[in-house]
């Protein structure tokens, strides 16, 4: 049985280049609805380039915190693939 830490990333790694999903909604499909903060905290902690954490945003709209693993600026990352 996989770990909640593992679901999200798989999640995770199945968002389109230029989309996004909340952490919220990445806590759904993780099959935790109530535990938007621990993806939050699983995507600051990631460390593996081939997970687009990038792609995960608050549900307000904003784009919330990154942890530079692709670049400096969540933002221009997200514009660079369409997704603003």
């Amino acid at each position: 049985m996989k770990t909640f830490t593992e679901k999200v990333i798989d999640v995770v790694k199945k968002i389109p280049r230029g989309k996004t999903m909340t952490y919220v909604e990445v806590a759904r499909k993780a099959g935790s609805p109530n535990a938007s903060r621990a993806v939050g905290s699983i995507m600051a902690k990631n460390q593996d380039k081939t997970v687009p954490c990038h792609r995960v945003i608050r549900s307000d709209g904003t784009i919330g915190m990154y942890n530079g693993l692709r670049g400096s600026s969540k933002e221009k990352i997200l514009q660079s693939e369409g997704a603003i």
